[in-house]
């Protein structure tokens, strides 16, 4: 049986989204808005991908894959607003 605290993969993916999407102001934990934060977590996300390539299952990367095209999207909506 897994711990609670165990922190899986796809736990790391989803906080690193959730703290760029809250750095971009977006979500209910708003956060000071900050662009340079918000892009590192893409960043990292996008790190991670590139150094994970081949050993993800089939459902992380997918998530991965649609987390990061979904921050981009965002972050690009997000740096118009000024």
């Amino acid at each position: 049986m897994a711990n609670e605290s165990e922190v899986d993969f796809s736990g790391l993916i989803l906080g690193f989204c959730s703290a760029a999407l809250s750095y971009m102001g977006i979500g209910p934990e708003r956060v000071s808005r900050n662009m340079l934060l918000a892009r590192q977590n893409i960043d990292i996300l996008e790190l991670l991908a590139k150094k994970t390539k081949g050993n993800l299952t089939e459902e992380e990367d997918k998530l991965m894959q649609e987390v990061l095209h979904d921050l981009r999207l965002k972050f690009v909506e997000a740096s118009r607003q000024g």
